[in-house]
């Protein structure tokens, strides 16, 4: 397990770098504009990233579960499985490794944006709603440089609501690097590694993992 794991961080580490430095560039067009236009924009992207989150996370266990994508999984367990990868795993991602960098950057108008909980009647429905079109129709076809992009804008406008200030060279390589971890991990976390811990033991990092 822990070999297939560190296999996945190292191949999907060049879509998280790209999307660091993509975040940077936009941070650097966007460092004069209103807090409020962050906020709208964080709430847009990570509503969209949950969505695209419980739609693979529910998939790839659906897909995988004791050796057959033919006979449907108890709908409970993959509820839980697909709620839990999605909102949990993209809540530490798009806010809590996000505030923890405005915190160090000390940064004037830090806070935390829990999305399941302040805006909780938008981004569970739409968990909800990926979960199933998981159970109809499982897919994880999307491409991880669509999730890698997502995720990384949604961590960066969560920042960009912090900042209240021109940053220093050295801010913006701290956030960089943030944007890095807050992404690179997590994704690899909630798209394969969590939802395949469920999966019967034979197949969790197994050749149909591979063949998927």
């Amino acid at each position: 397990m822990l070999k297939h794991i560190s296999k996945e961080l190292k191949n999907h580490a060049p879509f998280t770098l790209f999307g660091a430095v993509t975040g940077i560039v936009i941070m650097l067009l966007f460092q004069k504009a209103p807090s409020e236009l962050s906020y709208k924009l964080f709430y847009t992207l990570h509503p969209i990233h949950v969505i695209l989150s419980a739609t693979v996370t529910a998939s790839m266990y659906e897909l995988h579960k004791c050796g057959s994508s033919k006979i449907k999984c108890n709908v409970w367990v993959l509820l839980l499985i697909g709620y839990t990868g999605s909102i949990g795993i993209a809540t530490i991602s798009d806010s809590l490794i996000p505030y923890l960098g405005e915190v160090l950057l000390d940064m004037p108008n830090r806070g935390v944006h829990i999305g399941f909980i302040e805006k909780w009647w938008l981004v569970n429905p739409l968990a909800l709603a990926g979960i199933a079109v998981a159970y109809f129709r499982p897919s994880t076809k999307f491409p991880h440089a669509g999730h890698v992009l997502l995720s990384t804008w949604a961590s960066l406008f969560h920042i960009m609501m912090a900042v209240g200030e021109t940053l220093s060279w050295l801010m913006y390589f701290v956030v960089f690097m943030f944007l890095f971890i807050a992404v690179w991990i997590p994704c690899c976390l909630s798209d394969i590694v969590f939802p395949l811990m469920f999966a019967c033991p034979p197949l969790r990092f197994g050749r149909r993992v591979k063949e998927n």
